[in-house]
């Protein structure tokens, strides 16, 4: 079996991708003891996924998995987007940043939203890139505390409940990440 290396500290993403993907030997930075930030400099999230998927590949080479994933917001003019992980400041504090964009959003009615996750396949000879969207709405407060990021505060459309009141198969069948990791199983699995 191969054995792919996911740029990812977050241990929520991790979970998420290895229930996903079950077939595959997927092992997290924490699990082969890398603990160097990787800058994510990029303007737009492919830029940060091939930034991430570029910098571990170089270090191991081996193939390597990564995700960027913003949640656009319409009435923001697509805002956090490629900032939404520190969006309130460079701490990736995800309540902070709930809470910043629900008090930007006070004034406005429209609360459609999109949610996108870019995913970069590196090895040795391809970098390849796929990506997930699914378009909802932000919630006026927040839902629950279980997932993780905006999931309290992003309703797909056709549900009812917001990301973070699902279960994880609940979320794997609807999610943007989920939609990027279909197309990179077929891919795989090809």
């Amino acid at each position: 079996m191969n054995k792919y290396i996911f740029a990812s500290s977050n241990n929520h993403k991790v979970n998420e991708i290895k229930h996903a993907l079950p077939e595959l030997y997927l092992v997290s930075l924490k699990e082969i003891g890398y603990n160097n930030e990787i800058i994510e400099s990029g303007l737009t999230l492919e830029e940060n996924a091939k930034i991430k998927a570029r910098t571990i590949f170089n270090e191991y080479k081996i193939t390597c998995i990564s995700d960027d994933t913003g949640l656009e917001v319409n009435c923001l003019n697509g805002r956090p987007g490629v900032y939404s992980a520190r969006y309130a400041g460079g701490e990736c504090d995800a309540s902070k940043n709930i809470q910043k964009l629900l008090n930007e959003m006070l004034k406005y009615k429209d609360r459609s939203a999109t949610f996108r996750t870019i995913i970069c396949l590196k090895t040795i000879d391809k970098e390849l890139l796929f990506e997930g969207s699914v378009s909802g709405s932000i919630c006026k407060y927040v839902k629950s505390n279980g997932g993780f990021g905006y999931d309290p505060i992003f309703v797909p459309d056709g549900h009812k409940l917001a990301f973070s009141e699902m279960s994880l198969n609940e979320k794997n069948k609807c999610s943007h990440r989920a939609i990027a990791l279909n197309k990179l199983h077929s891919y795989l699995m090809n």
